[in-house]
């Protein structure tokens, strides 16, 4: 296994593009490889926009973020990425699209380089008995923002070595990142316990605790929390989070994993949160508000 220098990172969208933009911060040469022109030119924007934010607001000079910049390179092809040192998958989190990913990529990356998914809730090992090389595969867990968050979740599989594992750790320790190890089970350490809570304030909606606002404000108010269990799941995207609630719900089998009504309903209607614009809160003016659909 050789010193990772170049890491590629597969997928621009939410996570990929931050995870992307952390790495050639710390220093690495980093190719983000989308499926279309469109996704790539967005993910880019994004890590541009966020660069020059930082300069402006002192926090970079402008000579770094240029540096940062000129260390990531981007391709719409997956043979771009064979020579990389690791290459961290950062796509939806649809357990079939991984696997179909990891067989291309095994077949065109190099064989000493490490794979690890960035993966919320999905078991790794099942992604590593995928491939050609299950002692090198680790999961790679960020959290969103992945330029602002500070914890990584290194997880490891029943296949993944000490090497392979020492190097994960390595990786995001040099971002600057708080690495925690865990074991490879649905939603690891943070999502085993936050996406209950999550759902219960769902549930707690659809029994009229509150309404929407209500709710968010009285957690924020009473237990401190920056933001209520409704706007965070806006945040994290429904989508996201009923992927979670399946994962949960597969592996443990318990009634408080599944996903709520109300989430099902707004997930089918595409209602997934911030990245829509709609979600239990209505982002399309200055400011959100409330959807009233959310709790028909």
């Amino acid at each position: 296994m050789s010193e990772i220098k170049c890491v590629g990172v597969v997928g621009a969208g939410q996570m990929g593009h931050g995870i992307a933009q952390m790495a050639a911060a710390a220093g690495y040469e980093v190719v983000l490889k989308e499926i279309d022109e469109g996704a790539l030119a967005k993910g880019v924007g994004k890590i541009e926009k966020q660069l020059a934010r930082a300069v402006e607001k002192g926090r970079s000079s402008q000579e770094d973020a240029d540096a940062t910049r000129g260390r990531i390179s981007e391709t719409l092809e997956n043979k771009d990425l064979a020579d990389c040192d690791l290459v961290l998958e950062a796509i939806t989190e649809n357990l079939d699209r991984k696997l179909e990913l990891w067989a291309e990529l095994d077949a065109l990356v190099k064989p000493e380089a490490i794979f690890a998914t960035n993966t919320s809730s999905l078991s790794v090992v099942d992604q590593a008995a995928s491939t050609s090389r299950p002692t090198q595969f680790v999961g790679v867990h960020y959290f969103n923002p992945a330029q602002v968050m500070k914890l990584v979740e290194v997880i490891r599989a029943v296949t993944t070595s000490d090497e392979t594992f020492d190097a994960a750790q390595a990786f995001a320790t040099q971002q600057g990142k708080l690495a925690i190890a865990t074991r490879d089970g649905a939603g690891f350490i943070v999502n085993r316990l936050l996406v209950p809570y999550m759902i219960d304030g769902i549930r707690g909606l659809e029994e009229g605790i509150g309404g929407i606002q209500e709710i968010d404000d009285a957690m924020k108010a009473g237990a401190g929390h920056p933001m209520g269990p409704l706007t965070l799941c806006d945040f994290v995207g429904l989508d996201v989070l009923a992927a979670i609630c399946d994962s949960l719900w597969n592996e443990f089998r318990e009634a408080r994993f599944s996903q709520p009504p109300t989430l099902r309903k707004m997930v089918a209607a595409g209602w997934l949160g911030n990245k829509t614009g709609l979600g239990f809160y209505d982002y399309s003016g200055e400011k959100p508000v409330e959807n009233p659909a959310a709790v028909r």
